[in-house]
């Protein structure tokens, strides 16, 4: 997911996205911890883009 993208949303919208890929990078640990993850490289994917929508929701509660 692109931070261009990304930025365009409102303040509701940053606020689901990031609960929703908090719970889906808590399962993806779950999942590795028991060998069941295809590959890691899908944790830093959502580690990553769970830091771009926190980043963005700062920019916009900060204004």
């Amino acid at each position: 997911m692109k931070f261009l993208e990304i930025r365009d949303l409102t303040v509701d919208e940053l606020r689901k996205r990031h609960t929703k890929m908090r719970e889906e990078l808590f399962e993806l640990k779950m999942k590795h911890s028991l060998g069941q993850v295809a590959s890691p490289s899908q944790i830093r994917a959502v580690r990553r883009d769970l830091a771009r929508v926190k980043t963005a929701l700062n920019m916009k509660l900060s204004q």
